[in-house]
């Protein structure tokens, strides 16, 4: 279902957005806790460890009681609104891109719109082309998860309108360049070997087998976050850390802060006084939530696909007329 498909094409461009909107907002509801501590972990300075008595945070199980015993339940979901806004758009633009891209290429050229590398290439080009529209809401939603009490921020717009007076419109961009690194091969290498592993899957599980179809959407989606992630991680570090630039004061309670002048300064920066650690902090909350983030992005855009499919078809419409 995922990609252009000649032989069973039955979702259009707007109807993939749709799709991919709605599996953005409720994944989004369900992986907020795991982002809030990915981005915590990511921005701090010190090593994440019990021995470092400076560093405020040193592991997961700490990191949640830690949050809730000083923020409450709701610091789980800081910057929800934001990035619920940021899901439901990049789920939009991605898939709907993704669609139109791969019948382009079935289209336009010799290749066949289900191999692979085409949609290696063309999950690159459509999670770039989302970057681009969303990276606005994706800086707010940093800013959000990553102030502490109390906040520099009580609402969506103070933040809008604080950010733009203070530091220019050019903020809402900071990490772009990163962020556009990393987006590429990570969504084209997720989109990538989602398709392998639902090729694979298919000589493993009966075709008959349709109740095992949703499990396996979600098995290889979630598989395919957790390799991706895993190999161009660095780069969301340092986006993150570029995307709280000039917001030092809030994270004064959180332990040292820095302050870097790009994306090669911060690299160096982060190489020089934290080693090559520090381009993986926060992995374990981040490869967790990219299991389950990329799992059910994938299981509800085939579902709701599915759906929309089975709403256009010959007997559900004499159901609807009877």
């Amino acid at each position: 279902m995922v990609g252009y498909d000649p032989e069973a094409k039955c979702v259009s461009a707007a109807e993939a957005a749709a799709a991919g909107s709605a599996s953005g907002l409720v994944t989004r509801v369900l992986v907020s806790p795991l982002d809030v501590l990915k981005i915590r972990f990511q921005l701090q300075i010190e090593q994440l460890s019990s021995r470092n008595p400076t560093a405020k945070y040193h592991g997961i199980l700490q990191a949640v009681q830690r949050i809730f015993r000083e923020e409450g339940v709701a610091a789980f979901w800081k910057g929800h609104v934001p990035a619920q806004f940021l899901s439901v758009g990049f789920g939009a633009v991605q898939f709907m891109a993704f669609e139109s891209l791969t019948e382009l290429v079935h289209k336009a050229t010799s290749f066949n719109a289900r191999h692979s590398l085409v949609h290696l290439l063309c999950g690159g080009l459509a999670a770039a082309t989302a970057t681009v529209a969303v990276q606005p809401v994706d800086t707010l939603r940093t800013r959000f998860a990553a102030q502490g009490e109390p906040k520099i921020y009580p609402s969506l717009r103070h933040a809008v309108v604080t950010m733009y007076q203070t530091e220019g419109p050019q903020t809402f961009y900071r990490g772009l360049t990163p962020t556009l690194v990393a987006i590429f091969p990570y969504a084209g290498l997720q989109f990538f070997f989602y398709n392998i592993l639902q090729q694979f899957s298919k000589w493993v599980i009966p075709a008959e087998a349709k109740s095992a179809a949703s499990i396996k959407d979600l098995l290889c989606g979630s598989c395919a976050g957790v390799v991706s992630k895993s190999l161009t991680y660095p780069l969301d570090v340092v986006k993150k850390r570029l995307q709280v630039g000039g917001f030092e004061h809030a994270r004064a309670a959180f332990g040292q802060v820095r302050t870097y002048g790009g994306f090669l300064d911060c690299m160096r920066q982060i190489m020089r006084e934290e080693g090559p650690g520090g381009f993986f902090k926060g992995l374990s909350p981040s490869l967790l939530k990219a299991a389950f983030s990329s799992g059910l992005i994938f299981f509800w855009y085939e579902l709701f696909c599915g759906l929309l499919c089975a709403l256009k078809r010959p007997e559900s419409t004499k159901r609807k007329e009877g």
